[in-house]
C-alpha cells in the first residue's frame, strides 16, 4: 500500500468516528430528554408534594378532631420532635410531658426520630436553667 491509501483510510477511519460519536452523542440526548427526564421531573414532583403534604399535616395535626391532646398544650418543633404537648398545662397544672412525632401516609420514623423515641423511652431526659446573665 503506498501513503496516500494509508491517508485515505486514515480520514476515512477519524471520519467515521467523529460520525459515529455525533450521532450517538446526539441519539443518547434526545432518548434522554425525551423518556428520562419527564419521568425523573414527575418522580421528583410526586416526592416533593408528598414532604409538603408531610409538613402541611404535621402543622395542622393539633387542630385534627382525631389529636388525642388540647391543642392549646402543643408546642410545634418541627425537628427531631414535631410536637412537646404539656399536659394540663392549661389549668396551670403540668401532669405530663409528651413527645408527639406526626406521621401521614405510609411513613415511618427516620434513624435519628429513633433514637431521639429510644433516648425518651429509656428516661434520658432532664431539666435544666440557664441563666445567661452568670
Amino acid at each position: 500500500m503506498d501513503i496516500s491509501t494509508i491517508l485515505v483510510i486514515c480520514v476515512v477511519i477519524i471520519i467515521s468516528v467523529v460520525v459515529g460519536y455525533l450521532l450517538g452523542k446526539n441519539l443518547t440526548n434526545k432518548l434522554w430528554e425525551d423518556h428520562l427526564v419527564p419521568e425523573i421531573r414527575e418522580d421528583a414532583i410526586k416526592k416533593s408534594r408528598s414532604v409538603l403534604t408531610g409538613k402541611f399535616s404535621e402543622q395542622l395535626a393539633p387542630y385534627m378532631p382525631n389529636f388525642p391532646y388540647d391543642p392549646t398544650e402543643a408546642r410545634f418543633l418541627g425537628s427531631p420532635v414535631d410536637f412537646i404537648v404539656f399536659k394540663g398545662h392549661k389549668e396551670k397544672n403540668t401532669e405530663e410531658i409528651i413527645f408527639v412525632e406526626v406521621k401521614s401516609g405510609k411513613s415511618n420514623l427516620s434513624g435519628p426520630e429513633k433514637k431521639v423515641r429510644d433516648t425518651i423511652e429509656k428516661k434520658r431526659v432532664k431539666y435544666e436553667v440557664y441563666n445567661p446573665g452568670q
